[in-house]
């Protein structure tokens, strides 16, 4: 396992790329693995990208490459390209028991991703964002404070954008903010690093269709915190049992909601009314602009770390009061005859499905399924039950979701074969004053390349395009 491995030689790898021989595996329909596939081969790397897609279905990458000298094995990955290189940059969902990476271990060479090359060559400070859900909404309010102090601070990692080709011409004086996955933070534990400021928005199963276990997936999770030294910052979510119990040698920052946290040093929690930041009111709720219980947790984190950077009072205040939210996240797309539709594509568990159906008020026509992650769905139904009129089922968990509702559940299920059809069912029989609300529980392969794609569709839909 990379875990295993030395972390000088997995450092040396990543910075000495001029003349070794570089497998990309997993360059991506969305162009993925082309930021590192470039900074490659402007390192002087002899590259291989190796994908299972064909390069029909890799148009649109390959095209951005255009030019440049790398070799393509397409339409599945061959044993012996794995066997005989030097360093593997592996797309982070790769799954973790991959036979293709244990080949390439086995044969001497080192397996990295593109934010371990990133993190390799990086000087400048990072405050990092992880947790099974919140960390994109999270990191991009961070991203937002950080930047009324530094104001050419960068925002990146997980959430879509790539810094590894601005790497080089990064200061030393000027954080980055980083959002790290799961799959990420596991390569990430094989070179011995954690961030400076760590936020951990919370914890619940996910993913173990990548991980294979939940104890790999809690290892990869607790990998931010691990190398953390004395002087760095820990920003943990207080109310969630298992996050507040990890290890750190960092000093501990901590958030919640609800009183408890009282004026310990660089904490900060909400009331029913206002977020208070070391025992002092800092901002009215009614003031904060996305929706949810879960955003105003996710406010509180930013705030900690914020605060924990040096970022004023002041400006905490001025994004609090004007971040809209990010793209797919109870993202409100429009209202037709007085239906309100709204995207939560990105929610790719039950418990993300829930968490949305606590925030949208009033009865709601849901769309939901897609993709099977092994995860279960019977702790989902109670709330479906509770608040959903209509559940429009879709993908291989349609079922299984539906076996969840309770027996005596007045919830109408309706099973359709695809989001285009989920979309005319919902136009059909939602009424004036509800919310047609698309938090899939589930995730979209099989039916779109991401999340982002079907949100992009969601709203194409409702939208009439």
């Amino acid at each position: 396992m990379t875990d295993d491995r030395d972390a000088r030689v997995i450092l040396d790898a990543a910075l000495s790329l001029k003349g070794r021989r570089v497998l990309v595996m997993g360059l991506g329909r969305l162009g993925g693995g082309v930021p590192a596939t470039r900074f490659l081969v402007e390192q002087g790397a002899e590259v291989t990208v190796t994908d299972l897609a064909s390069a029909e279905d890799l148009r649109e990458s390959l095209e951005s490459l255009e030019g440049l000298a790398i070799r393509y094995r397409l339409g599945g990955h061959d044993e012996s390209d794995f066997a005989d290189t030097d360093l593997v940059v592996a797309n982070p969902g790769i799954p973790v028991a991959s036979p293709f990476l244990a080949v390439a271990r086995e044969s001497g060479a080192v397996v990295t991703t593109e934010m371990g090359l990133f993190l390799a060559r990086c000087r400048a400070p990072v405050f990092a964002v992880t947790g099974s859900s919140g960390k994109t909404t999270t990191t991009a309010m961070l991203g937002a404070m950080v930047q009324r102090r530094w104001s050419d601070a960068r925002v990146g990692g997980n959430m879509g954008v790539s810094l590894l080709g601005e790497v080089d011409s990064l200061s030393e004086d000027v954080p980055v903010v980083l959002e790290l996955s799961s799959f990420q933070l596991r390569h990430l534990r094989a070179i011995a690093w954690s961030p400076q400021i760590a936020v951990v928005t919370n914890f619940s199963p996910n993913h173990l269709d990548v991980h294979g276990s939940l104890e790999d997936y809690v290892q990869s999770k607790r990998a931010i915190l691990e190398h953390q030294k004395p002087g760095d910052l820990a920003v943990l979510n207080r109310d969630d049992a298992e996050v507040a119990g990890w290890q750190t040698g960092a000093t501990r920052v901590w958030f919640g909601m609800g009183e408890g946290g009282g004026d310990a040093t660089g904490s900060v929690y909400a009331d029913h009314a206002r977020i208070v930041a070391e025992g002092e009111p800092l901002f009215d709720l009614a003031d904060l602009r996305v929706p949810g219980r879960h955003n105003v947790a996710n406010a509180c984190a930013a705030t900690a770390a914020a605060r924990a950077a040096g970022v004023e009072d002041e400006d905490l205040r001025y994004v609090l009061g004007s971040f809209d939210g990010v793209e797919h996240r109870l993202e409100r797309v429009c209202e037709v005859a007085g239906v309100t539709y709204v995207n939560d594509s990105i929610a790719t568990s039950p418990d993300r499905t829930r968490v949305a159906l606590e925030a949208v008020e009033g009865d709601v026509v849901l769309i939901a399924g897609g993709y099977d992650k092994g995860l279960p769905f019977r702790g989902l139904g109670p709330i479906l039950g509770e608040r959903v009129r209509v559940l429009i089922l879709m993908g291989e968990t349609a079922e299984a979701i539906a076996r969840s509702l309770p027996p005596d559940t007045k919830t109408d299920v309706r099973q359709v074969a695809g989001l285009d059809a989920a979309v005319a069912e919902a136009r059909s029989i939602a009424r004036e004053g509800e919310t047609v609300l698309l938090s899939p529980a589930c995730a979209s392969y099989g039916m779109f390349a991401n999340f982002e794609e079907r949100g992009r569709r969601f709203k194409q839909r409702v939208q009439g395009e």
